[in-house]
């Protein structure tokens, strides 16, 4: 048995920061496919929250844990894998700050711009979730295309500030959940600005297998949906 079990969706990419994760630290872990059993009695038994990636493992007060950056954060601390987190306060300040400014800024922009296109529920209180006529709903997914812009030219000019990936000359783990969010752009042919073309082909050479093969699970997904927004 691994020791680590981790329940994930194949088409997530909160789910896919966790999976690259693991593969590029090498540690031993095993996947279950969680699609469609979130909510049954033994997954809330062991998650109330219902969310993935979760991870099991003997070394956790409860047992389980979720949320992909606390997740990485445990395990680095834990297996001392400091060249994905450092230990050194304000370079690991940096890492946390990027992390938490992509949980609270980018990724709700990310989601409303692209949830609508991949088919995904929005969360509620959104536009997209209420009962707002198809116009208004494609209105406020533009809106937030547009306001894209201005959080990812923060990581352009603050957290790279010339450097190739946020955690210098290799990625850190802050770089591992930028980069495996930034994968749902394919899903609405954002026009993505040179320097981030470069960051995310940085990120695949750099963790090779680690990246490409979980990143295709989220690629292939995004290339049925818009395979059959076509066919219709």
């Amino acid at each position: 048995m691994a020791e680590i079990t981790m329940h994930i969706l194949k088409p997530s990419v909160n789910n896919l920061t966790a999976r690259i994760f693991v593969r590029a630290a090498g540690l031993d872990f095993e996947e279950i496919d969680s699609w469609g059993v979130t909510t049954s009695p033994e997954f809330l038994r062991m998650n109330p929250a219902h969310l993935t990636p979760t991870i099991e493992e003997a070394g956790l007060p409860k047992g389980a844990m979720w949320e992909s950056c606390a997740i990485m954060q445990y395990l680095c601390n834990k297996h001392g894998l400091t060249r994905f987190y450092p230990t050194e306060p304000a370079e690991r300040a940096m890492v946390d700050s990027a992390m938490c400014y992509l949980l609270a800024t980018l990724y709700p922009l990310l989601a409303r711009a692209t949830y609508p296109a991949l088919g995904f529920p929005q969360y509620p209180g959104e536009v997209g979730s209420s009962d707002a006529d198809a116009d208004a709903k494609a209105d406020a997914q533009r809106a937030a295309e547009t306001a894209l812009a201005e959080p990812l030219e923060v990581y352009h000019s603050f957290f790279l500030d010339g450097k190739t990936f946020i955690g210098g000359s290799e990625p850190s783990i802050a770089d591992m959940r930028l980069a495996a969010s930034l994968e749902f752009l394919k899903a609405i042919d954002y026009d993505s600005p040179e320097w981030l073309t470069g960051y995310m082909n940085a990120m695949e050479q750099a963790l090779g297998d680690a990246y490409t093969e979980p990143a295709a699970d989220v690629r292939g997904y995004i290339a049925h949906v818009k395979s059959q927004q076509v066919s219709a």
